[in-house]
């Protein structure tokens, strides 16, 4: 069982939150010498930032739009406070986004995550991320030897060098995804390969089910996740308890209603948005398009901070109807003219050769009147025409989506 990074991963849940928010106006007032989050957030008074409330009037910033935004001015938008030469290393990653890495120890925050995988001094890690271009060979392999342990690093591919490899250093542990630790295990086996001296890995980057899981485990190798983004590195990660995953120190998590910067209900699935206690990378409200939820409670492992269910899915249900595009963001402010609706999901499916749309509304509201102001309101804001039904409040399944669209593929 693998022993407690520091002691930050054990504190009561409170100072955890009052440390965070305590320190949040000063990366908040960072990030307003840049250019880019100063055109971003606007006038605003950092000192005043000291709640979950304060913070999520902050305007959001997604992902999606930073290639654009770099595009416009280049490299990085005008969200970093320092000239590109400040940094240790500079990536692209596809999109294309635009990151650098500041210099310094650890700085992706990688080593509590290694640590909790039962990665520890003395281990010669496989590393098989890529270090070309994009930062995960560099964030794993930095992490990696943050908790003393020595890296090769290996880089995705390349499968028979690989196996010479593991045959002459004998790593005890594997970085990479975890397809391609299958790719590893099932060539070993072909060709009368020895890489049983791989006892432990985290896989990252791709999706880890459970058949998957199970197979990697019945080679004798004790896998864990992480759920990380280039941007700013893990964000959760797996432990030894394997009831979710935990977050990372030094981030301030919500879960925000898809199109929107409102933070939802407990164990409600939603976008994740992450602000990154980083004076040399701030990061405030990032939007970074997938889905998840917060389990109540904290882990059996010990570690007191947030847990959460793992990646449920991408938060952009942009559709196309009739030729138009329909968004999130769109059915959000439906919701938002009628005060007695609390949650709704927008249908998509077709009727013969046509596009039809229909607007799930949670509401105890269901007068001819009420629903026909609403159909007014679909139109309005989409330009489209769409049927609206009433179902009961809490009926509407808690998968985050906010448009579900129905029609065959093809």
């Amino acid at each position: 069982m693998a022993g407690h990074y520091d002691k930050r991963e054990t504190r009561d849940p409170n100072v955890r939150e009052r440390d965070l928010f305590k320190r949040l106006p000063a990366a908040i007032a960072t990030a307003l010498k840049a250019p880019g989050w100063k055109r971003h957030l606007g006038k605003i008074d950092p000192r005043a930032i000291t709640s979950r409330a304060a913070l999520a009037e902050l305007p959001i910033q997604r992902k999606s739009d930073l290639p654009a935004l770099q595009k416009a001015h280049p490299p990085f938008g005008g969200f970093m406070p320092g000239k590109a030469s400040a940094f240790g290393r500079l990536f692209v990653s596809p999109g294309p986004i635009f990151e650098p890495e500041p210099v310094g120890h650890d700085v992706w925050r990688m080593g509590r995550v290694l640590a909790a995988g039962g990665f520890k001094r003395g281990d010669i890690v496989l590393n098989t991320f890529s270090y070309h271009l994009t930062p995960g060979g560099w964030a794993f392999d930095s992490g990696a030897r943050a908790v003393g342990c020595a890296v090769i690093p290996a880089g995705p591919g390349n499968t028979d060098h690989q196996l010479d490899l593991i045959e002459a250093y004998r790593p005890v542990a594997y970085t990479g995804v975890p397809d391609f630790l299958k790719i590893l295990i099932d060539t070993a086996k072909a060709k009368g390969r020895d890489i049983s001296s791989i006892t432990k890995a985290l896989v990252s980057g791709a999706a880890f089910p459970p058949s998957l899981q199970k197979e990697i485990a019945g080679h004798g190798i004790a896998a864990y996740q992480t759920y990380a983004i280039a941007e700013c590195g893990p964000i959760a990660y797996e432990t030894e308890a394997r009831d979710g995953l935990v977050l990372n120190e030094d981030i301030i998590l919500e879960i925000v209603r898809p199109g929107t910067g409102d933070p939802v209900r407990e164990g409600e699935v939603g976008e994740i948005v992450v602000t990154v206690l980083d004076i040399h990378h701030p990061l405030i409200r990032l939007a970074v398009g997938d889905l998840t939820a917060v389990l109540p409670g904290v882990s059996s492992c010990g570690r007191t901070n947030w847990r959460i269910k793992g990646w449920l899915g991408r938060a952009d249900q942009t559709a196309k109807v009739k030729g138009m595009f329909v968004r999130p963001e769109q059915v959000a402010e439906v919701v938002k003219r009628h005060s007695e609706i609390t949650r709704a999901r927008l249908v998509v499916a077709r009727n013969g050769e046509t596009d039809i749309m229909t607007l799930q509304v949670e509401t105890r509201a269901k007068s001819a009147e009420f629903l026909a102001a609403v159909g007014e309101t679909v139109q309005a804001v989409t330009k489209l025409k769409g049927a609206v039904t009433p179902v009961a409040p809490g009926s509407l399944p808690n998968d985050g989506k906010v448009i579900e669209d129905t029609r065959p593929v093809g």
